[in-house]
């Protein structure tokens, strides 16, 4: 059952490969350690893509069905103002305020 399960999320998961002792290690736990395992991960994410960011670097605003091209305008707490093109007819372009976590180096 275990195998099955494990089996199905590494083929919706498509590039991401977890050992099989971190697939047991995951199936043992209860609904409420996971979720504080998801924030975890989530908290990591904000760390490294904040470290790694920098005022006019070239990134992705990730959202679940798409990737839009933008630039670091400005680095704040939590968020970054992010310029993306608004209208490509004219090129109009504006700011968006959004969580590290949702971006990705270019």
């Amino acid at each position: 059952m275990l195998d099955t399960i494990a089996m199905l999320i590494m083929k919706k998961r498509g590039n991401i490969m977890i050992s099989n002792e971190m697939q047991k290690s995951l199936m043992g736990m209860s609904v409420s350690e996971l979720t504080e395992l998801q924030q975890f991960a989530s908290e990591l994410k904000v760390m490294k893509n904040k470290s790694g960011l920098e005022v006019g670097q070239r990134v992705y605003v990730v959202q679940k069905t798409k990737k839009t091209p933008g630039t670091i305008r400005k680095i704040n707490k939590t968020r970054a103002i992010v310029d993306m093109v608004t209208n490509p007819i004219s090129g109009a372009v504006s700011g968006y305020n959004v969580p590290f976590s949702m971006l990705e180096a270019a």
